[in-house]
């Protein structure tokens, strides 16, 4: 179990009485951690915990869920000053005003997510004094993909942040296997806890594939290729470009469908053109509806050059839709290769065409894959039991750190 990593200040919570959480996030744009940010609150046993959220005002073309958190009766309070760039003026003010308002407000229990509000969050529980602080990875900050200073400034800040961190939740057990080689925190601060899902929204049976089909201009007998996910350098869309070229030119009957919207959406369109498949293809934009969209596809295809555990994985299994991805991250723990999909080597893009294709041609081998896969996610994905770690990694820290 995970022990405090430093003493705690304050009184002893009583076992029937309610402890006040914030939970902190830069954006609440559409994506995996602010949808378990969102569903923590809503859903956290609300006799023991009230849990409030505090995140920035920056949305964008990957869309907001301000709106649903509000529908949803949470406590939602939006610092304009809290953004995702890199920003010294803004992020000193925003520091200050996170500093306001966990001192005003007296929060048991502080729990950051995403990178600047891990760094900013954090710093601000810890001058105010607060008894326990809780950072979950959702993929670290650090990766390949930036310049080496940045990397190293970004190593930095996640080591000392750990120094005033009660526990690090991680969705993956590839993320604390990194954070430990790169010296980050101590293995009795590492939780495991996965982002899960609503595997009640997620039912295959409540959907007719048809019918969304119909909606979408899909042919019904047609084979469809699909994803869900923020058109992002991380998402690597221009590469599921390329990679659904090749497979049209194996499958000339297959079409493409792709969910979501994002900052490189205009060079997607022109890339989709350029290969001759954009006739094919259906970009939906932003779609609160994702068990609908998933049900019309028979294969996920997930590109990403890096990743903590995307929820995406796992919502399409539970839609016993096969994933085909690159081996990256937490992504080998979200399929099991050659049961529920395939996992392939990162670059290789003739290699992930191949399964594409393997997959679509085979349709017992695609419903034996999705039958699997919905089993393995009932066992590993399930709400409720996020829910249940969750709480009881609240209850022993805060059994621990109250002496």
């Amino acid at each position: 179990m995970v022990r405090a990593t430093k003493p705690a200040r304050g009184k002893k919570v009583e076992d029937g009485q309610r402890v006040a959480v914030l939970q902190v996030i830069t954006r609440l744009i559409v994506g995996g951690a602010q949808e378990t940010v969102l569903s923590t609150a809503a859903l956290l046993d609300k006799t023991r915990f009230h849990v409030e959220v505090l995140c920035g005002g920056q949305t964008g073309s990957e869309g907001s869920l301000i709106e649903e958190a509000r529908a949803l009766g949470i406590s939602l309070t939006i610092l304009p000053d809290l953004v995702r760039e890199i920003n010294p003026w803004r992020d000193l003010r925003a520091l200050l005003e996170i500093y306001r308002i966990i001192k005003n407000n007296r929060y048991v229990i502080v729990h950051t997510h995403s990178s600047k509000a891990g760094v900013l969050g954090r710093a601000a529980a810890w001058l105010a004094g607060t008894p326990l602080i809780v950072h979950t990875v959702h993929g670290w900050s650090f990766h390949d993909y930036m310049s080496p200073l940045m990397r190293r400034i970004f190593l930095w800040l996640e080591r000392r942040m750990a120094a005033c961190t009660n526990a690090l939740v991680v969705v993956s057990s590839h993320d604390m296997e990194k954070g430990l080689q790169e010296k980050i925190g101590k293995p009795e601060q590492y939780q495991r806890i996965r982002s899960a899902i609503a595997m009640e929204e997620f039912d295959p049976v409540r959907v007719s594939r048809e019918q969304v089909r119909q909606e979408l201009g899909l042919p019904l007998d047609a084979l469809v290729l699909g994803n869900v996910g923020r058109f992002s350098p991380q998402k690597n869309p221009l590469a599921w470009v390329r990679v659904a070229s090749i497979v049209a030119r194996h499958l000339p009957e297959c079409h493409f469908l792709l969910v979501g919207d994002g900052p490189l959406r205009a060079r997607v369109e022109e890339r989709l053109v350029q290969e001759g498949i954009a006739e094919r293809t259906i970009l939906t934009g932003l779609r609160r509806d994702v068990p609908r969209m998933l049900a019309a596809m028979d294969v996920f295809l997930l590109t990403s050059l890096w990743e903590g555990l995307p929820r995406v994985i796992p919502q399409a299994l539970a839609m016993q839709v096969p994933v085909v991805a690159q081996r990256v991250g937490g992504v080998a723990e979200a399929i099991l290769h050659n049961e529920t999909g395939f996992l392939c080597d990162p670059g290789d893009l003739e290699e992930i065409a191949k399964w594409c294709v393997e997959l679509l041609q085979n349709r017992h081998l695609r419903h034996e894959m999705g039958k699997r896969g919905r089993d393995y996610v009932l066992k590993e994905f399930h709400q409720q039991q996020m829910l249940r770690q969750l709480a009881a990694l609240y209850e022993d820290l805060l059994a621990r750190a109250y002496i």
